[in-house]
């Protein structure tokens, strides 16, 4: 029997092996595509610059005050927002997917992004605050939000069929309220808070890129950190019990990291639709369920980057990025949806 068992055991590792350099390889690969257009993004407007020029002043290799001035005062804010809000929609929406268990659970259905939306808006209209008030009413909006899911949903425990349909119930009322607020504003400020809520990288003040950044720098290492419970979570709630996973303090920690990144990314950029929805099912394709939280952050990131530039350079007229993003995003809705019920899946 030990004759046999050591071919079979070096056949597993090497298999292991080599499902580790592949997913190595394509995590490297997606990082070095969201750099790339990350440079990309700096490159081009109406004065066109070389990479050299771009990276070159982006990191303070070079001095040259006019590069400058494009780059580190015109063009990194756009790109830096975009890279912010793709890296912490992609991490954030596969969690929601793999914790709830459904492809459909995406923060942009589930109510957290009208929460935040909600209250974003309320502070433009009405506060006079500035950046601040937009960042924290956000996070406020989006953390009410899923406390409130989540307690409507609780039945001796959270089923993902059940917290989407009542994140969609609540996702609904958000939009109704955040249109009454709207229609109760003046003209000059509810054209403004239209044109955020279609989302677009390149309207972020100074706070709410930082505060957008910090996050993504300290809490995308967390999920990843955190990803070994997420799998054992995916098991069920006993076999994650018997595993010595705390079921629900590491549910609501998950939750609440995601939560946070959906709401300084909305915050930043408004609410880009259907990023978070379609970045964790492209991830889990390309490298499998088990290392898929650091490709679906890039894969998000790609996304954005790739819609911002669509959006301002490739149209006849410059766009919000979120009006690319619902174009792609709608038709991969319509067949997401026609698959899950084609498969049994939504509940």
């Amino acid at each position: 029997m030990s004759t046999l068992e050591t071919p079979l055991r070096r056949a597993v590792r090497a298999q292991r092996r080599a499902h580790r350099a592949r997913t190595t390889t394509i995590t490297l690969v997606l990082a070095a595509v969201t750099f790339a257009l990350f440079v990309v993004t700096m490159m081009i407007g109406s004065f066109v610059l070389s990479p050299w020029e771009v990276v070159g002043s982006a990191f303070r290799l070079t001095d040259d005050p006019s590069v400058d001035f494009i780059v580190l005062d015109l063009r990194l804010p756009t790109a830096a927002t975009a890279l912010g809000s793709g890296l912490a929609l992609g991490v954030a929406g596969l969690v929601f997917q793999r914790l709830l268990a459904n492809p459909l659970a995406s923060p942009d259905f589930v109510g957290i992004s009208g929460g935040a939306s909600l209250f974003a808006v309320s502070a433009i209209l009405f506060t006079g605050w500035g950046a601040v008030a937009t960042s924290v009413m956000a996070l406020v909006g989006a953390l009410l939000a899923s406390i409130a899911i989540y307690l409507l949903a609780w039945r001796g425990g959270i089923t993902g069929y059940r917290f989407i349909l009542v994140g969609i119930g609540l996702s609904q009322l958000f939009t109704a309220l955040t249109g009454y607020v709207i229609a109760r504003a003046d003209l000059s400020d509810a054209r403004e808070a239209m044109t955020w809520l279609v989302g677009s990288v390149g309207s972020a003040g100074p706070f709410e890129l930082r505060a957008l950044l910090v996050a993504v720098a300290v809490l995308l290492p967390v999920a990843f950190v955190l990803s070994r419970r997420l799998g054992a979570l995916e098991l069920g709630d006993d076999a994650a019990s018997a595993l010595g996973v705390r079921v629900e303090r590491s549910r609501l920690g998950l939750l609440a990291l995601s939560v946070v990144l959906v709401a300084l990314a909305t915050a930043a950029a408004g609410p880009l639709s259907f990023v978070a929805l379609i970045a964790g099912p492209i991830a889990v394709r390309l490298v499998g369920n088990a290392a898929s939280l650091p490709a679906a952050a890039f894969v998000g990131a790609i996304i954005v980057l790739t819609a911002d530039l669509v959006a301002q350079h490739a149209l006849p007229v410059s766009l919000p990025t979120g009006v690319v993003t619902g174009a792609v995003g709608a038709p991969y809705l319509i067949w997401l949806l026609a698959t899950v019920n084609r498969e049994g899946r939504g509940g």
